[in-house]
């Protein structure tokens, strides 16, 4: 658990709001429960590590305000439209013995451990956080998933995770995939032909095949053909031409 000092703050007004953040603290304000809400600041410098995490909206942070601790959620940042910086973030209190949804995100281990990434398989992951409800006393930093023995092909769905006691869902009704070890997706380019080697057939100046449209002849070349053509002609065998009987003139009478 993160624990963070907060200064309160009796003004809220955009100008003192500004001096707040020259002089390196965050405005912010803290709801919830049956106190009031307050107006606090927070140092910039003590928050800046878990700000910047992806888990940072799902992070228990115990507040120390006067020397009264309480447990808190972020729940919203406000970020500068220009320079990105944070302006301003809203807490909510954690109510013993109340239920709270909040995104939870995934992480995995033993990635060394599963034989599918060891082939060459590719962890494809569906589902980087997950909405969960969750007792305020008993919310999970992340949900860890071992992906030790999967194979390619597996499929880890939210039935395959164990959660904490009382920790379920908002999701009911299916069984949702969180993340599955897929086959490696990697295309092959053609060899290029090496210098003198013959291309392979249909490639850029192949020499046509038997029966293939040939090229026009030469001047020469087509007579040469022609004459072989006219020669096979003269000495194919021939069948000898049929004659005709000769007719017979009638006699003459005398």
């Amino acid at each position: 658990m993160n624990n963070l000092k907060a200064i309160k703050r009796e003004k809220g007004s955009s100008g003192e709001n500004k001096k707040l953040r020259t002089s390196g603290l965050i405005p912010a304000i803290l709801y919830g429960g049956k106190d009031e809400n307050a107006k606090i600041s927070i140092d910039k410098k003590s928050i800046s590590t878990i700000l910047n995490s992806d888990s940072f909206l799902s992070t228990v942070i115990e507040l120390d305000i006067d020397g009264k601790k309480q447990k808190v959620l972020p729940r919203e940042v406000a970020y500068h439209v220009v320079s990105d910086e944070p302006i301003h973030i809203d807490f909510m209190r954690i109510v013993s013995g109340s239920k709270i949804t909040i995104e939870i995100p995934v992480q995995f281990k033993n990635h060394e451990q599963s034989p599918g990434l060891k082939r060459g398989g590719v962890l494809n992951i569906v589902r980087r956080k997950i909405e969960l409800k969750c007792p305020a006393e008993n919310i999970p930093d992340d949900i860890m998933i071992d992906l030790t023995g999967t194979d390619i092909g597996t499929s880890i769905k939210i039935s395959t995770v164990k959660l904490p006691e009382n920790v379920t869902p908002t999701i009911t009704g299916r069984d949702f995939v969180i993340a599955t070890v897929a086959a490696p997706t990697v295309v092959k380019e053609p060899e290029k032909p090496a210098e003198g080697e013959v291309p392979a057939e249909g490639a850029e100046g192949e020499t046509p095949a038997e029966g293939a449209d040939a090229a026009p002849a030469k001047d020469g070349e087509a007579g040469k053909k022609d004459e072989k053509g006219k020669e096979a002609a003269t000495t194919g065998d021939k069948k000898p031409a049929e004659k005709k009987p000769a007719e017979k003139k009638p006699a003459e009478k005398k």
